[in-house]
Parts: C-alpha cells; structure tokens; sequence
C-alpha cells in the first residue's frame, strides 16, 4: 500500500500531485478523463466516485488529480488520500496492466516509426521530465504526414498554458530534427 510523502500544486490550479513512497506502476501511465474509461482500474474508479475528480494520472511514484475548481483542495486532498493509500503497489498492479497496455501506435511505415522514434527520444529527453514535474505528461497519439497528434495527461490535460505556450514550445523543439512538423492537440 503507497504511502503519501507529498502533495504539491502544479501549475494548474484545479490539480494536485500526490508523491508517493512506494511505486504504483513501473513504468507504465494510466490516464483518464472519465469514469468511464476508468473502470477496469479499481484506484481511478474510486477517485472518480468521489464529488468534484474530472482527471486521474498516474506513474510509478506519483499520481495527479484534477478536480472541477468547485471543491476546496484541503478537505478533496484528505478525502482522496483514502483510495490511493488503500490501492495495490505497483508489483500487483503492473502485472495486470501490462496484459492489456499497448503503447504503438500501429499502421506506420518503417520510414515513418523511424520519425516518430526519433521525435519521442527527443520528447523524452527535453519535454516530458519537466511536464511529469508539473504532475502530466504528454502522449503522441498519431502521426500522418508533417502532423503529429498529441494528448496531455494529468495536470497537463486542462492546463490553459498546455494549449498555447507549452504546445508552441514543442512544436519549435521537434522543428530541429523535423523542419515543417506541426504539433496539435487532442
């Protein structure tokens, strides 16, 4: 059972970001925006039957929470610490995941996964460290032709600054390795 070590703010006011001692997951994220797409995971099912959650991320030592902006974070923040206590360590947890994750995103030339290779090692080197800071992470969603389809996770997801400036940001850092690429998000 993870133990909370810290809660920090983000740059988005509607989320927090819980550290946690122990890993839920090694390696593998988890988002959803939704009950919905959240029932087949006990810990996100729980957290979204609580009043006010709209956002559930998660990777190994850490887990990040959006609410509406309608709840007062202190008495949400005690109230979801319950679940993320209570949920499996990561050892548990992976082991299911990991019989469902698929991460590729499928139908793409040789020449073409070579390109977005390329463009995730320079996404993993200088965006998503500081993005995971922040409680989010980015997800490449698809590529086709000199468009690259992102989605925010966590803290990320509904951050005003994700849309504009952070978007920008990577949009100019892809255009050294891919001159006319243009990044959107979805």
């Amino acid at each position: 059972m993870p133990k909370i070590s810290e809660i920090e703010g983000t740059p988005n006011p509607n989320a927090l970001k819980f550290i946690l001692k122990e890993p839920l997951t090694w390696g593998i994220t988890r988002s959803y925006d939704n009950a919905e797409q959240a029932k087949d995971d006990p810990l996100a099912t729980e957290l979204f039957a609580i009043d006010h959650v709209t956002n559930i991320f998660y990777v190994d030592h850490w887990i990040t929470v959006t609410q509406d902006g309608s709840a007062n974070w202190p008495d949400l923040a005690r109230e979801i610490a319950d679940p993320i206590r209570a949920a499996p360590a990561a050892d548990v947890q992976t082991e299911n995941i990991l019989a469902t994750a698929s991460t590729a995103i499928s139908d793409l030339s040789s020449k073409d996964q070579l390109r977005l290779d390329r463009i995730n090692n320079l996404l993993d080197e200088e965006i998503r460290p500081y993005l995971q800071g922040d409680g989010g992470d980015l997800y490449v969603v698809g590529l086709k032709d000199n468009v690259l389809s992102v989605h925010y996770q966590g803290a990320c997801g509904t951050c005003p600054s994700s849309i504009s400036g952070t978007l920008r940001g990577i949009e100019n850092l892809l255009k050294s390795i891919e001159t006319d690429i243009k990044v959107v998000a979805v």
